[in-house]
């Protein structure tokens, strides 16, 4: 399992004092972000495999939050001005939906004073915080759990949902599962049609449409759309053999799902959850389950650093798969 170099676009999102500032770390640090936390007034804070740091007025790190350069209310507008191309109005969706996603799959959250209308959220005001979430391509991610993920007998691909808390490593995975797939990896015995629902653009990382994510030869990608909708979209429009779609949640999502299996489209997807227990009580995903519609359900966690298997598991709940191995 490697990661796939790419450089740290995601630099170019800073005003230029910050982007000296982090810049000047160290590589190991720099390649190990998972997160960078922005708040106004408060030191910006680095989070790390394994740790959160500081970063420093002098472009080092610190555990001490004391020592942090403190983000001030200019440095906000100025990294509002370069997400925005400096026209808040193009920002309209997105301050709408609460991030932006930059080139290469990475993408900023923001908070800030909510503007509503008719009860409904129209945008955020204010901006007080932003989070930087860092998209890493690992290519291999999902060497361990590929031969779980091929029925043998009836020489198909299962219907698979991986489950996983926050900062995980489920789009890690799930990217470099359709990627292999795409290609035809072993236990595959051939490279199969890949549909990817990429609704915050953070499977593929699509510029102007194009993946800049390698997800395989034989995929497309329907790039910003809702999920319900795209995935009934590319079932009519590009047939394709497997669906991919990240974090399914409410009842839209699972009724189009429900039609893609009718539809005879292999699924694979994720959701939020700590165990097999805690999606079965979300009401909205229990019915996926004790319906039968997957057939393997992959258990994240970060015991080992993100990535941890903790279990795989077949339509009934029961373990096929030892867990507690880094995929």
């Amino acid at each position: 399992m490697t990661e796939a170099h790419t450089p740290f676009s995601w630099l170019a999102v800073f005003p230029a004092h910050l982007k000296e500032l982090f810049a000047g770390l160290p590589e190991q640090h720099l390649a190990g972000l998972e997160e960078i936390r922005l708040r106004i007034g408060k030191p910006v804070e680095l989070i790390l495999r394994s740790q959160s740091l500081f970063l420093t007025p002098k472009g080092e790190v610190s555990r001490w939050l004391s020592a942090g350069y403190r983000f001030t209310v200019e440095d906000g507008a100025k990294m509002l001005n370069v997400l925005s191309n400096h026209s808040l109005y193009t920002m309209e969706e997105e301050l709408r939906r609460g991030y932006v996603t930059l080139q290469g799959g990475h993408r900023v959250g923001i908070s800030g004073k909510v503007i509503l209308e008719r009860g409904e959220v129209k945008g955020i005001r204010d901006i007080s915080s932003f989070n930087l979430r860092i998209a890493r391509e690992v290519v291999g991610a999902a060497n361990g759990i590929m031969p779980f993920l091929w029925n043998h007998h009836r020489q198909e691909i299962f219907h698979t949902l991986i489950i996983s808390p926050p900062q995980c490593g489920k789009t890690t995975l799930l990217r470099d599962v359709a990627r292999q797939v795409s290609y035809g990896n072993s236990p595959l015995p051939r490279g199969y049609k890949v549909g990817i629902v990429d609704e915050r653009s953070e499977i593929a990382g699509s510029l102007r449409g194009v993946p800049q994510k390698d997800v395989g030869p034989r995929t497309d990608v329907l790039d910003g759309c809702p999920k319900a909708e795209g995935m009934m979209m590319l079932i009519r429009s590009m047939s394709p053999e497997v669906l991919v779609v990240d974090e399914i949640g409410g009842q839209t999502d699972t009724r189009a799902l429900m039609e893609a299996v009718h539809a005879g489209v292999k699924v694979i997807t994720t959701a939020h959850g700590w165990d097999y227990a805690d999606i079965l009580r979300r009401p909205s995903l229990a019915p996926l389950l004790s319906q039968w519609a997957f057939e393997r359900v992959v258990i994240l966690s970060r015991e080992k650093g993100p990535g941890t298997v903790q279990a795989v598991l077949d339509k009934e709940g029961q373990p096929v798969a030892p867990g507690g191995n880094r995929t």
